[in-house]
């Protein structure tokens, strides 16, 4: 349908921007468990290689959060609620873990890719429509067993091409940190995460001569870039909406889409 690279899809593009930057902002959410599956299906349409279509869904969609994730974190940095110490003892952990995500998802089938993504959305989507959240049972570990949680969050994270705020968010708050600071570590461990899924990925395809043309390995750029450009400028937009929709019906119908999504990435396109 889009065998070359059009003003039309990268319009398409643009819309998936705009959809991921209020949702996110409105929700809370990262972009990437919305913008993956759309990809998926864009690149389908596009007639990329099938044996690589997830491989380029997930390394484009953590390119965008590299950028996504500093103006977050900046925000959360202007109020004071980023709890540095945290996320440097959790940092390291986090870098092991992404650069082995990267490995093991350039080792992994695109089917099977799609399969992981397709469960772990179901489950993101029965979290959010339950609204289930882990009661706070324990405290901050010390920093070794902060590095291995940053191992797990970083390798799923990578491995998904998701800025983690699904997995690290949950962790934070069972380790009684409070929510506010839990998101805004969240959005600060999201560029370590980003930054290093990208650059291993990027390396370890590198070698792969089904690439399409205009990518940089599975990294394809005229999506990242137009992207990026509408969740920057959406993503404080749809903060804003927030204080004025109504957030936990939209949750609820979000849910519902996302459990469809999730249910569609498991059938075979």
């Amino acid at each position: 349908m889009f065998a070359e690279l059009t003003l039309q899809i990268i319009i398409i593009y643009a819309v998936i921007g705009v959809f991921a930057g209020l949702i996110g902002g409105m929700l809370g959410l990262g972009g990437g468990i919305i913008i993956v599956p759309i990809l998926h299906y864009l690149f389908i349409q596009q007639g990329f290689p099938p044996a690589i279509i997830m491989h380029l869904a997930v390394t484009t969609s953590l390119a965008t959060i590299i950028v996504t994730s500093v103006s977050a974190t900046y925000a959360h940095h202007q109020k004071a609620a980023v709890l540095w110490p945290v996320v440097k003892r959790i940092a390291p952990g986090i870098l092991v873990g992404a650069s082995l995500g990267a490995v093991l998802a350039d080792s992994l089938s695109s089917n099977t890719l799609r399969i992981v993504f397709g469960v772990f959305e179901i489950l993101v989507a029965i979290q959010i429509g339950l609204e289930l959240k882990p009661k706070a049972k324990t405290q901050l570990p010390e920093t070794t067993g902060l590095i291995g949680s940053g191992v797990g969050i970083g390798l799923f994270s990578t491995l998904l091409g998701i800025g983690g705020g699904t997995l690290t968010v949950p962790f934070l708050l069972w380790c009684n940190v409070n929510i506010r600071n839990a998101v805004a570590v969240s959005s600060a461990c999201g560029f370590p995460i980003a930054v290093t899924g990208t650059t291993a990925l990027i390396m370890t395809g590198w070698n792969n001569t089904s690439v399409p043309i205009n990518s940089l390995s599975y990294l394809y750029w005229p999506a990242a870039l137009s992207i990026i450009a509408m969740t920057v400028f959406f993503a404080p937009m749809g903060a804003r909406l927030a204080h004025y929709l109504p957030v936990a019906t939209l949750k609820r119908i979000f849910a519902v889409l996302l459990m469809i999504v999730g249910l569609r990435m498991l059938i075979q396109y």
